[in-house]
């Protein structure tokens, strides 16, 4: 059955009410003798984490994924180490974080003899598989058996979807466990599913770190709408967990991937781009409605899938389980959140790199000499909010302000997270804050060299293949 994201917000109530009755067995500690459970997660694709309501979202109604937080866990600190796409997915998949696993930069492949979910998880009895935007090289590495149902491409102008795959997947062999990655192509521009009538431009909240133009509020509209679109589609993975009798056995995450496609946001390591949603529901082991402002990285969701699985993850994997935080059985994670951006394919070369305790912030623009650029913001501007924009800022002040924030960046930025979440203001110049400053790079750089990052050197511009003259003459 096909069913259209042009859903009615009767709908979105209806799951609301179906899931309404779900309530998990008394929590027990975790004891890998008890059975394996079965594992889903559900990825969304360039999710800002802040619209939805159970992070405090005030624009877009997320009845489903609110009623999963409310079923589980809902991380707070929860960080992609790449702000786009393959690096985010190869980390998740890996359990390496993007210059170890090498796809450090967009469309780039992982190394060679790299291993990903289904080589941990097939070996201990799983059958593992994905369905949706795959976005991982080579396939050879990633060999998730394909299930059906959901959009691949996520440049589709259509979200269509259908869950018949999914069931299927989930019911083939009742006595095998199975691991389901359900990856959503929602919200990933361009932005035409949903209806966007439900959001007028006027009425909506933007980020502080936007500049506020009619051309900016108009594409945020269609971005909410595919928030609530995607809203839908978790709601009916979590109906057919149900209907299929698994979800009491199912360990279930949700992740928010990186941010918007919004200045600011995605391809860059500012919060609004590596801060994620996380949202874990697991019956019996999970404490209902609870919330863990651990550090987690993508990273770790791999070794944390393998200890829930009865398997013992190995020491040579960046993540680290965090089983023990989901049980309620430790309170802290990392001390540490890293992230890495290469600006190469998708703009000009632009490598930054930064570090976050709990309460600062440290980003290091590895070459800050020219401004900043992005393509896909700046050039496809497929919605003319970029162009509309930049021509407002040249006599407008308060639309200038979040551009020149976004196009030209100091070499060190410091920020007091703990007091300021969107990062605005930087403190790095300030002398009481030297000692912090110095810190947290000098963990930086050791990280870095941990890695085998080698910082700028690994953003340049890819040499491009001669063009090949044509021979005169007919065809054969």
């Amino acid at each position: 059955m096909k069913i259209s994201l042009l859903v009615s917000s009767v709908m979105g109530s209806v799951l609301l009410a179906t899931g309404a009755a779900w309530a998990g067995p008394t929590i027990k500690p975790f004891d890998s003798a008890q059975g394996r459970p079965n594992i889903v997660f559900i990825f969304a694709d360039d999710l800002a984490s802040y619209e939805l309501g159970c992070y405090g979202g005030k624009n877009v109604a997320t009845p489903n994924l609110d009623r999963l937080a409310g079923q589980g866990m809902r991380f707070t600190q929860m960080f992609a180490s790449e702000a786009m796409c393959v690096p985010i997915r190869s980390s998740l998949y890996t359990g390496l974080f993007p210059v170890r696993n090498g796809a450090c930069r967009n469309h780039e492949a992982v190394k060679p003899g790299t291993k990903s979910v289904p080589h941990y998880l097939e070996p201990l009895g799983y059958r593992v598989g994905l369905t949706g935007k795959f976005h991982v090289r080579p396939p050879a590495t990633f060999p998730f058996t394909s299930v059906s149902g959901f959009e691949p491409n996520c440049t589709a102008l259509t979200a269509s979807y259908d869950v018949a795959g999914i069931r299927q997947f989930m019911t083939q062999n009742p006595a095998q466990p199975f691991c389901l990655f359900v990856c959503s192509t929602l919200p990933h521009a361009p932005w035409t599913a949903g209806d966007a009538t439900r959001f007028p431009p006027e009425k909506l909240t933007l980020p502080p770190i936007w500049p506020d133009t009619p051309e900016l509020r108009t594409a945020f509209s269609k971005y909410c709408a595919e928030v609530e679109a995607l809203d839908q589609q978790v709601g009916q993975v979590l109906k057919t967990l149900d209907e299929t009798g698994a979800a009491q056995n199912t360990l279930v995450f949700f992740g928010g991937e990186q941010g918007a496609q919004f200045p600011g946001e995605k391809w860059t390591l500012f919060a609004p781009g590596v801060r994620s949603a996380l949202l874990v529901r697991w019956p019996g082991h999970i404490k209902a409605g609870a919330v863990s402002d651990a550090i987690t990285h993508y990273e770790d969701v791999l070794p944390t899938m393998i200890a829930a699985a009865g398997g013992t993850p190995p020491d040579n994997l960046d993540g680290r389980s965090f089983l023990p935080v989901l049980t309620g059985a430790k309170t802290e994670h990392r001390e540490f959140a890293f992230g890495v951006h290469n600006n190469v394919p998708e703009g000009r070369p632009y490598p930054i790199r930064s570090i976050r305790s709990r309460d600062y912030k440290l980003i290091l623009n590895l070459a800050p000499e020219q401004p900043y650029h992005e393509k896909h913001v700046m050039d496809i501007d497929r919605e003319n909010y970029w162009k509309a924009t930049a021509a407002a800022a040249a006599h407008d002040p308060a639309v200038a302000r979040p551009l020149e924030r976004f196009l030209k960046r100091p070499p060190v930025e410091l920020y007091a997270v703990s007091k300021d979440p969107w990062e605005l203001e930087n403190l790095a110049e300030r002398p009481e804050l030297a000692p912090v400053r110095r810190d947290l790079e000098a963990k930086l750089r050791a990280w870095m060299q941990e890695q085998g990052d080698t910082g700028a050197a690994l953003d340049v511009e890819q040499p491009q293949p001669a063009k090949q003259k044509k021979k005169k003459g007919k065809s054969p």
